[in-house]
This record gives C-alpha cells, structure tokens and sequence, in this order.
C-alpha cells in the first residue's frame, strides 16, 4: 500500500538544554493507522537552524487515509520531572485546555512542526545551515496579510559618523548601497530569508551590527516600514518620534520603539559594563559572563515565602537629575540593597517602551531592554551582580496591551490597514466585522482596564510572543521570576469598545494564555517565581494547573493595603487603619476588618504597605509618611509620630504570612509623590537620607528584614489572629513554624500601654510559659521612646498574658520555653 512519510520535528528553540528521553506521541498505532490508543515513537536529538535542540521522528501513514486529522504531541523528561508533555500550546478551541498538534494528511504536508518558543524562530537571528562551519543569517517575520516584505538598511559607517538610525515613511534614510534582502513567504503567515536567493546571508558576522527595518507592502498595497518585533537591540536611546518625517538628527535623541532594529548575538555578552555603543568591543560568550554568577553560601532564595521584595523603579533612580535613571544607576544600588537586606529587587518594567521619561508600562518589543536605560547587555551585568549577592530579580511584565504611545512602527497595523480594516489588525483583538460599527470603525477593539486595547489571544503566535519573551527572560537573562502586570484585565474585563458588552471569548482566549505561559516558564526554570498583579479573588489564578487553575505562584494582595492603608478613593467596607489614624485623635479602628485581611495573606499573596501605584499615583494616594499624618509638616514630632506609624505598618506586612515588599525609598521615609507624570522632578536621595533624615527608619527596616530573613516562623504560611480590640486599636496574632512560635503585639494607640496590656484569648491559641521580648519597634535606635518589656520573658497563663505595648508600635515575642 501506498505510504505518506511525516517528519516530525520538536525545536526547543532554547539554548538551555531542558528535554531528554523525548517521544513522539500521536492519534495512530504501530502501522500508522488512526487509533484512540495513542503510539509513542522515540525522537532524535539534533540541533536544529538556531542552534538550539531539536528532536525528530518519522512516522509512515496509509496513503488511504489522505484528509483523515491526526492529533499529536511530546513526552520528555525535564529535571525532577520525568514523562513531562512538552507541547506547551493548547488548542484552537477558547474552551479547551488540551495541548495538542492536529493536521490533516496530505501528500503535500509532509513535515509537521512544533515550537516550544519562538524567541530565535522570528527576528534576525544566526542561522546554521547544514554542513556550514560559520553561521549565516535569517531574518523571519510573521505578516499574515502582506503582499510582500524585504529587509531594507540604514547606513552605519562609524569612519564617517553615525547613524540617524531612522527611516522616513518615503524611504528616506535607506542605505542604498546595501542590498536590499527579500524575505520569501513560507506558509502560515510566515515570511523568512533564504540563502539560496541571497548568498551573502551566509556569513551572519557581515551583518552583525547592522541597522535594518522591515519594508512592508501591506494588505492594501501600501509600502510601510516597521521595526523588528522580535529585536533584541534598537537604535533609539531618547523620546523623539519623527512620525514617518525625515530626519536629520542623533539616533541618541530617538524613540526606542520607531527606530532602526540592530542586528545582535544574544549569545554574547559584553565583558565591559560600559562598553554601550552600538559596536560592542569587549564581547565575550554568554558561558563565560555566567561563569561567576554565584557567590558560594549566597544564593538567591529559592522559595517564595523566603523573598523580602524591594520594588525598584530605575528610572527614579540617579539623584538628583532629573533625566531618567539608567541601569548604571541600578549597578551603584545593588549594594545597597544588599546593605538593607532585602533578597528580591522586583523592576518596574525595562523592556522597550515609548518613550524614556515613563514608568514602563508601555511595552511593544517584548525581546530588547530599554535601550536608553542602557539595553539588555547592561541588564544582564546588573543580574548577575545581585545573584552574587543573594539577591533574586523579578521583572515587571506587561501582557495585557502594547504600547499606547508612538506604536505606528511596532504592532500596529503591522501590515495591513487598520484604518481600512481593523479586522486585519494582526496583534490586536477586534470583534467582528467595521461594519458592525458603522461611523466608528473602533468600535470593533476591545478595552480590558489597563491602559490599551488588548493583543488578540485568539492568535498563537501572538501568545507564543509573549510565552517566548518570557522564556527569553528566564534563559538568557537568568531572571528568576516575572510579576504579570494586572492579569484581570486579561481574563475577566473584556469588553467591546463600541458599547462596553463583555467579550466571553476573549476571556477565554485571554484564559489559555496565561496557562500557557505558566506552563513555559515552569518548563524553562522550575523554580522562577510566577507573580500576578490580580485584584478578583479568583483562587484559580494559584491553582495548579494540573488540578485545572492558572499555576500562579502568588497574587499581589491589593485589600491588604486598603485596610492596612486607606489612601486613595475606597469605600468604608476598608479599615484604612493609617489613614484615619493619620487624622489624630482616638478614633476606635476596624481592627476586626483588617484580621480578615492579615489572615488571608497565608494564601499566596503578596502583601504591601506601599508600591508604585499606591504612592501617589492613583486619586489621593500619597506616601506611607504622609499618610501617617495628614500631611502635616514632618518636622520633629510631627515626624516622629508618622515614622512610628510607619513602623508599625511595614512591620504588620513583614510579619504577616504574606510574602512581603515594598516601594523603593519607604526605608528612608521617602515623602515625594511617586507619580507616572513626573517621577523624574520627584526623585529622592535614597541613600544620603540613610544617614540623614531617614537614618532611624532605615535602621528600622534593616533590622527587621534581618528578623524576618532568619526567623522561620516569620516567613511561613501559618498565622492566628487571637485578640483585636478596636477602642483601644490593638491586634495580637501569631505565627509558627516547626519548633518556633511568635507572638507580635501591635497597637496604632497614639498612646503607649506603658504599664501592661493585658490580652485574653482562648489558651488553645496561646501557648502556655515563658515568651521572650526579641523585638521591639519603639526602640530608640529606631527613632522611639524605648516603651517595651526591655527584653523580658512574659509568662502567659491559661490564654493570657501582660505586655507593655508602645504608641502606635508593635512589639515581637518568641515562646522559649
């Protein structure tokens, strides 16, 4: 009988090497006829054109079974994971979780593909082809409705000058003496190089360094010119967009987003922090940068109850200028961060954003660093100077809309026209047809809260982007987790532009996502923290995705902070314990509202006093230590007062059973706004204050991180609540761990309980015998008056027990005997 023959092929498109023992796995038996009872194949290990792992398997099917839909996919073995499925992507189906590959037999199909990442799939990347000694390369771009596309370069002559690095809607700013390179279409959308047609692409170093751009002849037969999606590196390193004008000025003034794409070997590394320019001169191999990445006895933590996180912005970085921080700022931090003691720094996003005076939040190259903070070599330098300081870095990542701002050349109408037909609009989700929206062909977009129009899940390769970029993150930048950047907005606030009606299918979309991205970053590295900014109690997002949930490791915890905090335009259902008590007087507090909260942080939560939005950013919010008084002037006991409460209120976060973090500059009393508009005219001396004005706070956090990093009932999950008393603004709970118990006493009394305080509760939750004073916030060191129990064991007797309690302090017991 006649057979059709179907390679198979797995490409990791990793550098790492993650699978063994891999298998085929599909809908036939062992003569190739379609079964339920599926046969496994053992695949071959090879490298494929990106250098990377690939594994094959050929498969001979009845030729009788042409138009017949086969479904397959991979096991392999990962580290402390054997038998693993490996196809990552789920399938075509907004309902459906199964990961699975399908295609219909055809004598024309006769190879089958699957990329576990696209990372080095699309762009401009090395390219091997077989039997080469040196790499070659491949430009590759996904442009489903382009009538043609070719690689066109700007001019780089470093003899004569630089670049502009920028190419004008006309063309101008093409190198016309470097030949243009056609890109060939290969199916699916696919538009790739091919070294037969252009043999100079055999010799990848030839263009190394090379600017280049995408010339686009899109779905209406408009020529158009975009950056490279998938861009390790840009030109750009300021704010201008000359929007399709010519121009004449310094790449050094451009928008990262709208300039010239440069080719880039991610596979090296600059030797040199400082070596920035385009030309790297001192690169070396990634193996060799990595090599003294770790300091013996000092490695980053590895369990997320262990993280006390310091959130960072860079670019607030790098008092006094008022131009935004760079990551050489973030380099001459890192000790202090170190001298602090915290052991996670979580960035405010870095990846390529519009513009440079933002927080980040307006990504569109989801592969390439801020180049005008200083670009991805930089960051890796920064990377591995905290891990060889026990220091683990999460990034910010935003996947829930692009950029908002100058995104002419990234994903907007990336090759087709969306003023002509949105529906075409490859990158973004639009619902429906532009008639269905006559007069308002925006109608068609969806709004999701966040600051954009939402990607279009419903596409593969779109997720794949971004399951991709973050895979990236994780292996060649050794991240060692991502905080999701308000994932509600991808899965439950979808809504149509035109008249605000909730899009189910995009939730769902949005859904598959996220699980596919939980999926590739626990596949890459086990052990990466999964962190997402969610605000709707869905205990999905922390489920494992085994019992059917999101596989989240945590969530930021947001009602902690409103009834911790209280700034900002909240309802009365919230304790706001700082805020009215902010207000003076003797006010009784909703201590019972906040147990609740204190005792849902032992659920995957990530809990704060204070981060970037809360500080100043949303309506009437403002620092911690202004919200402790009212605004009052911080001058002596004025600020006095509010550092106390301040004290108190990072150390309710610290000793929850929350994993803790905070805004950079809380540990000096940081008073400024910190606001998206003008954080760079708001910048503080984050490390004058340590010995100036904030030189009792400081001390404060310092000592209690270092309690909390070695204390192990402080960083588990298990917590009680046993006593809270509103008049009097007291709540008692504690927490354990195996052979430890903790007892912490907090008051925000504007007057001490200098002579006891008795609690009562049911003994069941209070150990009975000796409870040693191990810290005390009012300490005078701290900036306080000393009221305490001076390090005393306290006895506690059938459920009760007496302890000075100071103003507006808490004070921390262990059980010793």
């Amino acid at each position: 009988m006649a057979q059709i023959t179907i390679n198979f092929t797995f490409h990791s498109g990793i550098k790492r090497q993650l699978f063994s023992n891999v298998r085929l796995s599909g809908s036939w038996d062992a003569t190739g006829q379609f079964s339920s009872q599926w046969t496994e194949v053992p695949m071959l290990a090879s490298q494929d054109e990106t250098g990377c792992d690939a594994f094959n398997a050929r498969v001979s099917f009845d030729s009788a079974q042409t138009g017949t839909t086969f479904e397959w996919g991979v096991l392999a073995d990962l580290v402390a994971a054997p038998n693993s499925w490996v196809v990552v992507t789920e399938a075509p189906d907004e309902n459906s979780n199964l990961c699975y590959r399908s295609f219909a037999l055809a004598a024309d199909q006769i190879q089958q593909d699957y990329w576990f990442v696209t990372g080095r799939r699309f762009g401009a990347q090395k390219f091997l082809p077989p039997g080469s000694a040196i790499p070659g390369i491949r430009f590759a771009v996904w442009a489903p409705h382009a009538q043609n596309v070719d690689v066109v370069f700007a001019p780089f002559d470093l003899a004569n000058g630089t670049p502009t690095g920028y190419i004008a809607d006309d063309g101008t700013g093409v190198d016309s003496a470097a030949a243009v390179v056609p890109l060939l279409s290969t199916g699916d959308g696919i538009w790739e190089s091919d070294i037969a047609t252009t043999p100079a692409l055999a010799n990848f170093a030839a263009y190394m360094n090379r600017l280049y751009m995408y010339r686009i002849t899109n779905e209406q037969g408009a020529t158009t010119y975009k950056v490279d999606i998938f861009s390790r590196n840009q030109v750009g390193r300021g704010g201008t967009n000359p929007g399709g004008a010519h121009y004449e000025g310094s790449y050094l003034d451009l928008d990262g987003i709208v300039s010239c794409s440069v080719v880039s070997d991610p596979d090296q590394v600059t030797e040199d922090f400082n070596d920035a320019g385009i030309v790297k001169e001192t690169l070396i191999t990634e193996e060799e940068f990595w090599a003294s990445e770790f300091t013996a006895g000092q490695r980053p933590p590895q369990n997320l109850e262990d993280l006390i996180i310091y959130e960072l912005h860079v670019g607030s970085l790098g008092f006094p200028s008022t131009a935004a921080g760079t990551f050489a700022d973030a380099m001459a931090f890192v000790d202090e961060l170190t001298d602090l003691g915290v052991n996670a720094v979580e960035l405010l996003p870095v990846l390529e954003f519009d513009g440079d005076l933002q927080w980040g939040y307006g990504t569109s190259l989801f592969y390439c660093l801020q180049t005008s903070a200083g670009g991805g070599n930089q960051l890796k330098h920064f990377v591995r100077a905290c891990h060889q300081r026990g220091v683990a870095v999460i990034l910010d990542v935003v996947y829930n809309h692009f950029a908002t701002v100058d995104n002419e050349r990234s994903e907007w109408g990336y090759d087709s026209d969306p003023n002509v037909a949105p529906q075409d609009n490859v990158w973004y989700w639009y619902e429906g047809q532009p008639t269905d929206y006559p007069g308002n062909l925006s109608g068609g977009y969806l709004n999701n809260g966040s600051s954009g129009y939402t990607p279009r899940f419903s596409e593969e390769n779109v997720r794949q982007m971004f399951t991709s970029s973050a895979a990236a993150l994780l292996d060649d930048f050794h991240i060692d987790g991502l905080r999701v950047d308000l994932t509600d907005a991808i899965h439950q606030n979808n809504t149509l532009n035109a008249n605000g009606w909730p899009i189910a299918g995009a939730n769902n979309y949005g859904i598959k996502f996220l699980r596919e991205l939980a999926r590739t970053v626990k596949m890459v590295n086990p052990s990466a923290f999964l962190i997402a900014e969610d605000h709707t109690d869905w205990p999905a997002m922390t489920q494992s995705l085994d019992q059917g949930g999101i596989g989240f490791d945590s969530v930021w915890y947001a009602d902690f902070y409103h009834h911790l905090i209280g700034d900002g335009n909240y309802g009365d259902n919230y304790a706001k314990l700082l805020k009215i008590a902010g207000y003076g007087g003797t006010t009784p507090l909703n201590m019972d509202y906040f147990t609740g909260a204190l005792l849902a942080t032992q659920y995957n939560k990530i809990v704060y006093h204070e981060n970037h939005d809360e500080a100043g950013n949303d309506a009437n919010t403002e620092r911690t230590i202004v919200t402790a008084v009212n605004y009052a002037l911080l001058i002596g006991d004025t600020r006095k007062s509010a550092e106390g409460r301040c004290r108190c209120v990072f150390g309710l976060s610290a000793l929850s059973a929350g994993t803790p973090m905070f805004l950079m500059g809380e540990e000096i009393g940081a008073a400024k706004y910190f606001r998206y508009s003008d954080f760079f005219m708001n910048k503080e001396d984050l490390i004058g204050q340590r010995t100036g004005v904030g030189q009792f706070l400081f001390r404060f956090y310092q000592d209690l991180i270092g309690l909390v990093t070695v204390t192990p009932a402080a960083r588990s999950t298990a917590i009680d609540v046993i006593y809270r008393h509103n008049d009097n603004r007291v709540i008692a709970f504690t927490r354990s761990a195996l052979g430890q118990q903790l007892l912490v006493l907090a008051s925000l009394n504007d007057a001490p309980f200098d002579h006891g305080y008795v609690i009562v509760t049911d003994p069941s939750l209070l150990s009975a015998g000796g409870w040693k004073e191990i810290f005390n916030s009012d300490a005078a060191i701290y900036g306080g008056d000393n009221v305490g129990n001076g390090g005393a064991t306290l006895q506690v007797n059938n459920g009760q027990i007496n302890a000075v309690i100071p103003a507006h302090g808490f004070v921390v017991l262990e059980k010793v005997s």
